[in-house]
């Protein structure tokens, strides 16, 4: 005899697939949401990973900054104590400078002339005196321009006699220090010899 199945095995079928697509389901949510916290879990790990990374960095940056500032320090330090030696070194030249300076302003001025005043600014030197007449001063700047020591004499001003009210003519002049050639060719030779 045939045999005739009379339950409902068609709903059974379909709940059978409801079931097994809501374990289905159930299961790709469950992977999805597994996935999602592997996922947050990696990245929080590389995040902290490449805060390490940035802390270190900035440790590095902060140590290389305050190298920076120490050398830049010590170039300033550098640069000023090569200012001093430079001073001192102008200095040391210039120490006979004043002497040949006097001995030759000695001999330049005439009789019948004093002087009142010198300044010296760099290698410029003004005076400022009194003379009994312009011709002495001309005299002054001839004698100036023929020294070897100091030239280019300049005259600034001068008052004559009846308008100082004193007898005597009221001058300033301006002139330069030089160096002969023959000196400087000696002092190259001297430093060359000298640093041998």
């Amino acid at each position: 005899m045939a045999r005739i199945n009379l339950l409902p095995w068609r709903e059974q079928e379909r709940r059978r697939r409801q079931r097994d697509l809501g374990i289905f389901a159930a299961a790709a949510l469950g992977s999805v949401l597994l996935i999602g916290v592997l996922l947050k879990f990696q990245i929080d790990a590389m995040i902290d990973a490449q805060g390490a990374r940035n802390a270190y960095l900035e440790g590095q940056i902060a140590v290389l900054n305050r190298r920076i500032r120490e050398i830049n320090e010590l170039e300033k330090k550098k640069a000023d104590l090569l200012a001093r030696m430079g001073v001192i070194q102008a200095l040391q030249e210039s120490r006979p400078e004043i002497v040949r300076l006097l001995d030759q302003l000695v001999d330049a001025v005439p009789a019948g002339l004093f002087l009142t005043k010198l300044q010296q600014e760099g290698g410029r030197v003004t005076i400022e005196g009194r003379a009994q007449s312009n011709a002495r001063v001309s005299a002054l700047m001839r004698n100036i321009e023929a020294s070897a020591w100091i030239g280019k004499p300049e005259l600034l001003l001068i008052e004559n006699k009846d308008e100082t009210g004193t007898g005597f003519s009221h001058f300033r002049l301006r002139f330069e220090q030089t160096r002969p050639a023959s000196v400087k060719a000696d002092e190259t030779l001297a430093l060359t010899l000298g640093g041998r």
